[in-house]
């Protein structure tokens, strides 16, 4: 048998040249893969731009899709199920990312309000890879954490878990990191909608880096006008890269869908789609990672002279500065998947050193949990 036919999307960091001496690999941009261009294919390697369903599939010879993403509502799993068609995604791959995003987010929105995140009421909606992480943070900067997450609940029991009216009521923060279901009793379309906003407690920061379709927009902006959140982050959008320019104006920080943009979180979900499709097409793959992750500019964090209430403040903002993303996407919302696509280079806490820190167990500890070399 000759190499095998694969479509991969251009803009998957550090796949070129990887499997090229077992394939043939055409690269495309993400929405421009067409039922033509993938006739003869054998498997696709695609981000969330990419829309796998019957029209696109059918009558082709894809066998085997890996999607770069912890996201799949792209792939039509059922009809790929039922007509053979083998896919995997990326569990987790860059769910430390969004952790550092909502370390950045709730750094920022302690600085803009005046209150410490300490004490404060963390909500997280969905307790999957990406939540467990953003809950343990609540506690590293000492919030009180609740956990809504139904599934879980009924596997589990629901020692550990709330209600979400109950949540909405008492949390200080609500963050949401839940997949987008349309359908079931876990469906999570449109979950963010008046109900929600009415339930939720009078000043709390909301904030959605889930998917765009898990927030109501009108529902959203109604709330905003009578001031019921004191603070409202979006990095999803409904309708995404189209995005609701009355919403972009009222929200407090907003970014193009970069949550789990870093340099790590992206070098992870290459690693994964292409040790799955290595399993697939038995490939000697299987253990492949990047070997060239960038390093980040400045990796050492020096804390001289910074009050030791403001340095793990100070290292997180210093690896990523959540307001510059802030600042791109208001200036230039036509741009959204332009500047998604030529994101710089943001690193995670474990390629940072930090150093004349104040040389308290407690405090080094919170540095050591968040990844942070001393």
């Amino acid at each position: 048998m000759g190499k095998y036919k694969i479509i991969a999307d251009h803009k998957i960091p550090y796949l070129r040249g990887v499997l090229e001496p077992y394939a043939e690999v055409t690269y495309l941009p993400g929405r421009d893969i067409t039922k033509e261009l993938i006739r003869n294919a054998d498997a696709l390697i695609i981000r969330t731009r990419t829309l796998c369903n019957e029209s696109l599939l059918k009558d082709t010879g894809v066998k085997f899709i890996s999607t770069a993403t912890i996201g799949y509502d792209h792939i039509d799993t059922a009809w790929c199920e039922a007509n053979g068609i083998q896919w995997a995604n990326a569990p987790g791959c860059n769910s430390s990312s969004v952790m550092q995003y909502i370390a950045s987010v709730l750094v920022t929105l302690s600085q803009l309000k005046h209150e410490s995140p300490e004490g404060k009421v963390l909500g997280v909606i969905g307790v999957g890879h990406v939540g467990s992480k953003v809950a343990a943070l609540g506690r590293i900067l000492g919030m009180h954490v609740l956990l809504n997450d139904p599934p879980r609940a009924r596997r589990e029991g629901m020692d550990g878990f709330v209600d979400l009216g109950d949540l909405l009521q008492e949390a200080d923060v609500v963050t949401l990191h839940v997949p987008l279901e349309k359908k079931g009793p876990d469906a999570t379309w449109h979950m963010a909608d008046a109900g929600f906003f009415e339930k939720m407690k009078k000043g709390a920061w909301f904030i959605n880096s889930s998917r765009g379709s898990v927030t109501d927009n009108s529902a959203l902006v109604t709330a905003i006008k009578i001031n019921k959140p004191g603070a409202v982050v979006l990095d999803v959008w409904e309708g995404e890269p189209e995005i609701d320019r009355e919403l972009l104006s009222r929200v407090t920080i907003a970014t193009p869908h970069i949550a789990g943009y870093s340099a790590d979180g992206k070098a992870a979900g290459t690693a994964m789609a292409v040790r799955s499709l290595a399993r697939f097409f038995d490939l000697p793959l299987t253990s492949w990672y990047p070997s060239e992750v960038p390093r980040p500019q400045h990796p050492v964090i020096d804390l001289t002279g910074v009050p030791e209430k403001e340095q793990l403040p100070a290292a997180i903002l210093h690896t990523y500065t959540v307001l510059e993303d802030d600042k791109r996407l208001r200036l230039s919302p036509d741009t959204f998947e332009t500047q998604r696509e030529n994101y710089p280079v943001r690193r995670e806490f474990p390629a940072y050193t930090v150093k004349n820190h104040t040389p308290v167990p407690v405090h080094e500890e919170k540095f050591r949990k968040l990844g942070f070399s001393i």
